[in-house]
This record gives structure tokens, sequence and C-alpha cells, in this order.
């Protein structure tokens, strides 16, 4: 009976140690080491927080650079599992690739396709770079100048070599937005 007790008692203590203790450490890791990470990467304007750099938001129109065609509801997130010979990831090419000429885009591989998450906030340069001239042309905005914002706004592989080089949507138009607004010239509506 003793030697049962003293199992109990080592095995509630590894149990203690593993699940509390080194959750708790790990925890304390992250938020000092990694705040933003830890707390969802949030973007901030002011004290209000308007998004997450780690999850896709949905831009309509030419005025903005579109991510890839994902779900709205990042609830809703995860892959859409369609196969190379799927005729629903066919009409889903097909649609997209429509709407986003009608948009003055150049339609690229993974703007017409979904990625593997559901939720992914990245584009590559060249997507970006395929948008850049119905997003100049919808706000009035000198080709050169986006062209800038897009090598500005894109990054390089993790550590140079995990991954590829990307853009984040969000980012880049939040900074699009900063741009047109701040070239804006304030009128007085009094005499």
């Amino acid at each position: 009976m003793l030697v049962q007790l003293r199992r109990a008692v080592a095995v509630s203590a590894v149990l203690i140690v593993l699940c509390l203790v080194y959750t708790g450490v790990e925890t304390l890791i992250g938020q000092v080491a990694f705040n933003y990470q830890a707390n969802g990467s949030l973007i901030k304007q002011g004290n209000t927080v308007i998004a997450s750099a780690n999850i896709g938001q949905s831009w309509t129109g030419p005025k903005w650079f579109q991510g890839r065609d994902d779900a709205d509801d990042p609830a809703a997130s995860g892959p859409t599992s369609y196969g190379p010979r799927s005729e629903q990831l066919y009409e889903q090419v097909i649609k997209q690739s429509a709407l986003l000429r009608k948009e003055g885009i150049t339609p690229t591989n993974d703007l017409v396709t979904g990625s593997g998450s559901g939720i992914d906030p990245d584009i590559t340069p060249a997507d970006a770079c395929a948008q850049v001239n119905a997003v100049a042309k919808a706000n009035n905005i000198p080709v050169p100048e986006l062209n800038a914002l897009v090598a500005k706004y894109s990054a390089p592989a993790y550590l140079g070599f995990f991954g590829s080089p990307y853009v984040n949507v969000f980012s880049i138009n939040l900074a699009l937005h900063d741009h047109v607004y701040a070239s804006l010239t304030p009128r007085s509506t009094c005499p």
C-alpha cells in the first residue's frame, strides 16, 4: 500500500510539473520574448485592434490589393481539399479569374485558388505586381509609387530559405489607405 501511495504521489508530482509548471514557463517565455506573436499578431490603430496579421481579410474592388480566394470567415477556415480534376475547383478558378479580369487584374495561380489554411494573409510579390496597374488606376496613383510600395512591403523568405517571399495584404492595404488619404488636401468649407 505504501508503494502505491509513493507511486501516486510521484505521478502526481510529474503531472503537476508537466501540466502546470512547464505550461506556465512556456507561456511566460512567449509573453516576454514573443509578446506580439503570442497575443495573435494584432494590428492596432491607436488603441483599437483592427486586424490580425495572421488572418486574411476580405478586400474587394480594384482600389485594394486582394488576397487569395479564401473564405471570409476565419471560424470556417480550412482547405477545400479540391483535387486537380475537381469540377468545383475548375468553376471556382473560372469565376475568380473573370472577377479579377473585370477589375483589371491579371489573374495568377495564387489569386484564383484558396490557400491550404483557408485564411492566408499573404500573397507573393508577383501576385501584388499583377494588381499594381488596376490599383494605380482606381486610386489615381502613379504606377512607380505603387511598385515602390510593393517593394517596401515585400518580405523575404524566413531566414532566407524557409517558404517564399511574401506581401501581407492587410499591411500593404493599410499603407495604401494612409498614402491615398494623406495625399488628399483638406478643404475648408468656410469662406
